[in-house]
């Protein structure tokens, strides 16, 4: 079984935020595509959110938005490496702690659950980066060292976006980083579709619709997917896998890393009674006094075994009924409790819970992971061209693992850092492994949610488009195999909807019209208007 991944994240604040702005803009202007994730203060009427009206729920989502503010952000730049092996990823990952300077809503319960999961508002108070929501607000959004104008410098590298259940978080970012969100969906959809060009991905979708997972909840899916890319590495097969690397960081710069372990799924002897609730859901209102396993690997090995024996019950069914001259159902593999894309839980979970259905609430934070994701403690992190790698210069040695594997290679932050380090290694072989083995202690359960959130959703991603294309593609496509075919066509521009049949289109109609803010915002991140 393939060995642990340690991933390690830039911890971003006030005070070294203006030193880390040139790497972080390398990052994601080098980047193949960017994943995000954030943390919020609350979301507010969780079934105004579910509402069977997807206008009325992104009325709801704007009154959250507006009402409410971003914590931290989660950044995970993906950038595809030439001269490597196929589907090579060089990965860097921030988690920056944000504070609004205007009036904002925080609920009790986010409070509660955040805490519970170790986030310090201590320091979001002390040491957060500061913004203000809304339509620009003295200075431009291009000018400064200032998070705005790190979301502008988004917008102009023009890169895939990736996010997890992402209606929620493309909500609050617009709001808070780009302008007052438009009074329209269609109009809110229309300016999405110009502000990233390259696309938006929502791996939610992608683990529903495509990978078809017999769950989708962030921590089940970033598993599963590293779980059966380490199989087929471990099977010395051919077959897809994804290779990640990180940079390694010395000196100063090693004091803003904290290294977060994501372990292998183990196998379990013993038999223990499963949660169905948070197997389906990655929610439980009982939280940690459910007497049940909420242990994600249990859940991901239970599901598999189930699966293979369905599946033989059901060859034994079908050559039944072949032998009886009846045909197969087409409702043969459908999950007996994880019901695809209509994951609607008939309890409601309590207080600041993110949604109710499938991944607005099991699949996120209590109302604050705007991917909708599990929390922490169950697993969820639990709370993301320009041509070369200039993030990491010549003086730099990257460690060259497969996502499966162990790997504490490091961000090179671009311009401050002395970077340096050799060798490449299966678990703590490099020797940066002792500062590691010092830093891991810090990554307890509750550190970095958004940043490592945004590995995960992106590491899905990556995964995905792997396996996705290699399968539709034969062999002797792969000459054609360019960097911007590589990603998911199918899935594109498509955004998950809890109990919708069909995902919400962002796309410019010709019955909607872009909103004057955007245009504005437009003519000032590419000098044209829309």
């Amino acid at each position: 079984m393939a060995s642990s991944l340690v991933v390690p994240v830039i911890d971003v604040q006030n005070e070294n935020f203006k030193e880390l702005w040139p790497a972080m803009v390398v990052a994601i202007k080098t980047a193949s595509f960017v994943a995000l994730d954030t943390e919020l203060s609350g979301l507010g009427n969780r079934k105004s959110l579910l509402a069977e009206s997807i206008e009325d729920r992104y009325k709801a989502i704007c009154h959250a938005a507006r009402s409410r503010s971003i914590l931290s952000l989660g950044i995970a730049c993906y950038k595809k490496l030439d001269q490597k092996p196929a589907d090579s990823y060089l990965v860097q990952v921030y988690n920056l702690t944000l504070l609004c300077s205007e009036e904002y809503i925080i609920e009790p319960q986010s409070v509660h659950f955040l805490v519970q999961h170790g986030f310090d508002f201590n320091k979001q108070y002390g040491h957060g980066i500061p913004y203000c929501k809304g339509n620009n607000k003295g200075g431009a959004d291009d000018r400064g060292v200032h998070i705005r104008a790190l979301f502008t410098e988004l917008l102009r590298a023009r890169k895939p976006l990736v996010l997890h259940n992402g209606l929620i978080d493309m909500a609050f970012l617009y709001q808070s980083f780009y302008a007052h969100l438009p009074e329209r969906l269609a109009t809110f959809t229309a300016d999405l579709s110009e502000m990233f060009p390259a696309g938006i991905y929502d791996t939610k979708y992608v683990t529903e619709f495509e990978l078809r997972l017999s769950a989708s909840y962030l921590e089940y899916a970033y598993k599963k997917c590293k779980l059966d890319n380490g199989r087929s590495v471990d099977s010395g097969t051919n077959g897809p896998h994804v290779h990640i690397e990180f940079c390694q960081y010395a000196g100063h710069m090693s004091t803003y890393v904290d290294y977060r372990e994501s372990p292998a799924v183990a196998s379990v002897e013993e038999q223990t009674d499963i949660c169905q609730r948070f197997s389906a859901f990655g929610w439980c209102p009982s939280g940690t006094k459910c007497p049940l396993s909420h242990d994600t690997d249990r859940i991901i090995l239970q599901d598999e075994k189930n699966k293979d024996d369905k599946w033989k019950k059901r060859k034994r069914q079908r050559e039944k009924k072949r032998s009886e001259g009846e045909g197969s159902s087409i409702f043969d593999g459908a999950p007996e409790n994880k019901i695809p894309n209509m994951e609607v839980d008939p309890e409601d979970p309590p207080g600041d819970q993110r949604g109710t259905v499938a991944e607005m609430c099991p699949d996120g934070l209590p109302a604050m992971d705007s991917d909708g994701n599990t929390p922490q403690s169950e697993g969820k992190s639990l709370a993301t061209d320009s041509k070369g790698n200039s993030v990491c210069d010549e003086n730099i040695t990257t460690a060259s693992i497969d996502d499966s594997r162990n790997t504490k290679n490091n961000t090179n932050d671009g311009k401050s850092g002395e970077v340096s380090g050799t060798g490449a290694g299966r678990e703590k072989t490099n020797d940066c492994s002792a500062g590691i083995e010092t830093q891991k202690k810090n990554a307890d359960a509750g550190t970095h949610r958004a940043g490592f959130d945004a590995f995960m959703t992106g590491y899905i991603f990556a995964y995905s488009c792997t396996v996705i294309r290699k399968e539709e593609a034969g062999e002797a496509d792969k000459e054609q195999e360019e960097e911007e075919q590589s990603w998911l066509p199918t899935c594109l521009n498509k955004v998950y909807l809890s109990g919708k049949v069909a995902p919400l289109n962002v796309v410019k109609s010709t019955f909607s019209k872009s909103s004057k803010a955007h245009m504005q915002k437009m003519e000032m991140v590419w000098g044209r208007r829309c």
